[in-house]
């Protein structure tokens, strides 16, 4: 076969994850394609929580003011008493927005439309998904891989660098490389169903016998649509009637309220809830991001966000690697993320424990800000510093005045693609601008003026001392403004050389 190549990266699954990734890479003038075996977009609302980490990352893709106009927050939660009364709490732990933490309310919207809404913003780098296109095989070497896809004009061959199975818990990406997907279905079954109903007002998510997994059933207003979500454990085996008569049959029969009436089904499934992570999330020039690499109890909103956390970490290193950057880089995936699924993995199924119990209530833990990297092989070579901020950490956001006297914030020069390096009250010789690296200065006379001290109350950063920030915000590195070597070097091995010649 020739040496052309199809695309740099071809994609397989056009879920949140596949759809993150495509985004980053074409932002990155990576070439790509997005192939999804389903003849349409999927129709269901099965991750409908929008996570506080994953709120900073549609900002950065340009999609958050998008995703917040068409969603809404979680309505409080309404449990149904047996003497016919009922409470309400918040189904979540309050927490004021902060300088350096600027969202701290998890969004409900649909996955439905949270997809649709990336697939815009794909449009506009000029990418779609191509639907009804099916990888069937492939094979690779050392250095790419050869792929049979099918589509509506029959099969064909193509040659790419790298291949990326998005395609979901039943990936057949990761069955043909034979990556074990190692773990345990939960004991649970459940259905979810979005559903056209009435009798229930859209001011509360209705709780029906909680605590009792027998006839547990909850309804849930799907915020920027007329939809209401019914979840509702039901027994491990057998068929379950998921049609409108057989969803309200189940509800009158569970709560006894008859005049809740459902109208039709948008969409449903029945589902075994399962705990498993995938024991390799590379080989060779094919990789797994999302459902593809671990699944997780819907408890605790985890599932969609971190597969696009996933994307979001191994979009700039795949770009990274293709422009030049040392193959090793890729390796830091899997050393960064898989250890991050299995503590989601672990989080959610202690929620759904307290769950069956009646007990769960979602607090910091699942927001996904704490997430970081501090033993990835990306910062062994650095060294810890003073202060509370390390390299892996999450880079804090942090408003600023700008020389121009407008007031900004960091996660605004952080957008976009490139690296990020903030230099404290010192010359930085021998480092200079180059693509995919953006330098500020920051002092009272530079361009990023700390007006307020927010700069400085998150980053405690010394006269003369760097921060390099990653391009998925995160810590790079901390270095001094005499260090200008090292930080040369380390730049380079990141694939971020100066240009030939000076500017």
């Amino acid at each position: 076969m020739a040496n052309h190549f199809a695309a740099d990266v071809l994609i397989c699954g056009a879920g949140a994850a596949g759809l993150t990734l495509a985004i980053d890479l074409a932002r990155r003038g990576i070439s790509f394609r997005l192939i999804e075996k389903m003849e349409g977009p999927f129709p269901g609302s099965r991750g409908k929580g929008v996570q506080p980490r994953t709120q900073e990352i549609f900002e950065d893709l340009g999609i958050l003011d998008k995703v917040v106009a068409a969603g809404g927050v979680y309505p409080p939660l309404r449990q149904y008493h047996e003497n016919g009364s009922y409470s309400e709490k918040n189904p979540i732990e309050g927490a004021d927005p902060t300088p350096a933490e600027p969202y701290h309310i998890p969004l409900m919207i649909p996955q439905f439309v949270t997809e649709r809404i990336m697939r815009e913003r794909l449009c506009e780098f000029g990418h779609q998904v191509e639907f009804g296109f099916q990888l069937r095989k492939f094979e690779q070497n050392e250095h790419s891989v050869v792929a049979w896809i099918s589509g509506p004009d029959g099969e064909k061959k193509v040659r790419i660098r790298y291949l990326v199975g998005a395609d979901g818990g039943r990936s057949f990406v990761r069955g043909a490389l034979g990556v074990n997907f190692a773990g345990k279905t939960l004991g649970a079954r459940a259905v979810v169903a979005d559903v056209v109903l009435t009798g229930l007002s859209r001011n509360a998510w209705h709780q029906f016998n909680q605590g009792d997994m027998a006839k547990m059933v909850h309804i849930c207003p799907l915020a920027g649509t007329s939809l209401f979500q019914i979840q509702a454990p039901i027994p491990l085996e057998g068929d379950f009637d998921l049609s409108a008569d057989g969803l309200q049959g189940m509800i009158g029969e569970r709560t006894g309220c008859l005049n809740v009436q459902v109208r039709s089904v948008n969409w449903a499934s029945a589902y075994m809830m399962n705990a498993r992570l995938a024991d390799r999330y590379r080989v060779g020039c094919a990789l797994l991001v999302g459902d593809a690499a671990h699944i997780h109890p819907p408890t605790g909103g985890q599932g969609l966000n971190t597969s696009v956390q996933d994307a979001y970490n191994l979009g700039w290193k795949l770009a990274a690697v293709l422009k030049g950057a040392p193959g090793r880089l890729l390796d830091s995936y899997e050393e960064e993320r898989r250890p991050v699924a299995e503590a989601v993995l672990g989080l959610s199924s202690r929620l759904l424990d307290a769950q069956k119990k009646g007990e769960m209530r979602r607090g910091r833990e699942v927001h996904q800000l704490d997430i970081g990297y501090p033993g990835s092989l990306l910062f062994r070579e650095i060294g810890k510093r003073r202060g509370r901020l390390q390299p892996g950490d999450r880079a804090p956001d942090a408003p600023f005045k700008g020389a121009g006297g407008q007031r900004t914030r960091l996660f605004q020069l952080f957008q976009g693609p490139h690296w990020t390096l903030l230099v404290h009250g010192a010359m930085l010789e021998g480092v200079t601008s180059r693509p995919g690296l953006h330098i500020h200065r920051v002092g009272p006379e530079d361009e990023v003026i700390d007006q307020w001290g927010h700069i400085g109350d998150a980053y405690a950063m010394e006269a003369g001392e760097c921060v390099l920030v990653r391009p998925d915000g995160y810590i790079g590195a901390f270095f001094d403004a005499t260090q200008s070597t090292k930080l040369e070097r380390y730049l380079v091995r990141l694939g971020l050389a100066r240009l030939e010649a000076p500017l």
